[in-house]
Order: structure tokens, then sequence, then C-alpha cells
């Protein structure tokens, strides 16, 4: 039982998170209001998909160098737990967006570059389920993955950054301030963090069990 300290770790902070999320004193701030509060829930899907990805990417490196199928496998379970959680984060903020931005789905550039984003690594897990042949497969969604990685950072990060936004950081757009982000805001938000992170790599360990019953021939 000692090897599962972390999921309880992660249930633990997951229930703090949504316990406190709702109930502590947040600053008021603009139009954020008390919808400042999807901050402890929306942030951390991000931290969740970055992680996948980079597991699934990482994955995809190891795969080309020694074609080895397992990599493949792994590398296909952690990118559609990426894209779950990815489609979380983008779900959270079009709701965020309907109290502070006036609209679901806007003209916001990251908003929209995170759905282009998004909509690739959903192409890359339809490739993955369109080549019947397992190495050629394996080949392709390999090459695609490295490609959707690059692409990540600067459509969902860099670009947005650059461009006027109605999204905090933007060029147009002040981030939360050290004054906004208090103390209190903070003990919610870190453990959040580490929280959700657990959770994605909990359920990417589940996804990864399916496929080793799935793949028997490739799991000896």
């Amino acid at each position: 039982m000692a090897k599962h300290w972390w999921k309880a770790l992660a249930v633990i902070l997951l229930i703090y998170t949504i316990i406190a999320g709702f109930t502590i004193d947040i600053p008021i701030i603009g139009t954020n209001q008390q919808s400042s509060r999807g901050l402890f829930f929306h942030v951390p899907m991000w931290m969740c998909m970055y992680t996948m990805f980079s597991i699934s990417v990482a994955n995809s490196l190891l795969y080309l160098t020694k074609y080895d199928l397992k990599r493949d496998a792994l590398a296909g379970a952690a990118g559609s737990v990426g894209v779950f959680f990815g489609v979380l984060g983008f779900s959270t903020g079009t709701l965020w967006a309907t109290y502070t931005w006036g609209g679901t789905i806007t003209g916001d550039a990251k908003q929209q570059l995170t759905a282009v984003a998004l909509l690739i690594y959903m192409a890359y897990l339809v490739l993955r389920m369109s080549i019947p042949d397992i190495d050629k497969r394996a080949r392709i969604s390999a090459v695609f993955n490295i490609f959707a990685f690059a692409l990540l950072i600067p459509l969902t990060y860099i670009i947005p950054r650059m461009v006027d936004s109605l999204h905090p950081g933007a060029a147009g757009s002040p981030t939360f301030a050290s004054k906004d982000t208090d103390g209190g805001m903070k003990a919610v938000l870190y453990p959040a963090f580490i929280g959700w992170v657990l959770l994605s790599v909990w359920i990417y360990t589940l996804v990864v069990r399916y496929k080793k019953l799935e793949l028997k021939n490739i799991f000896k």
C-alpha cells in the first residue's frame, strides 16, 4: 500500500481544493468577481495537459530511437489523457469567459489558438485509429506527435502573449498581480496544481493498464 501514497495525497489535495476553492474569501478583481475561483480549476487543467503531452512526446522520441512499440502505446495513452484535460481546461475557460468577457466563444486570440492546438492533438488521436498497420501507425504517429508538441507552446503561450487579448497575461491585458493572488488564494492554488497533476498521472496509469491488457503481445 505504501507505493500508492501519492494517490491518497491526490485525493486529499483535491478534496481540499474543492472545499477551500468555493469557501475561502477571495479579492474582487475587476469584472472577475467571484468567478476568480475558477483559477483553482481552470489553470491546473492546463498543467495536467502540458504534463501529459510532455510524457507523450517523450515516448514518441524514444520510440523513434529504438522502435519499441511499447513506447508508442505509452505515447498514445498520454496523448489521450492530455486531450481530456485540455478539453476540461478549454471548457472551464469558456465558462469563465461567459461571466467576464460577455461571451462563451469570443474572438480572443488565446482561446482560438488553444482550440487549434487541441484540434491538432485530436487529429493525432484520430490518426492513431485510422492506420491498421501497427508499425506504420507508430512511425507516422510519432512524427505527428513531435510536430504537434512543437506547435503547442507557441499556440497556447507565446503567440497569445504577443497580441492583444482579453486573457490575463496577454499584451493588452494585465495578468493577476501579487496583490490579486493573495496568500489565501495561493494556499489553494499551489496544492491544486499538485492534486490535479497527480490525478492526471493516476488516470494515465489506468489507461496504460488497459493498454497492457489490450496489447498483450507487445507488453510481454
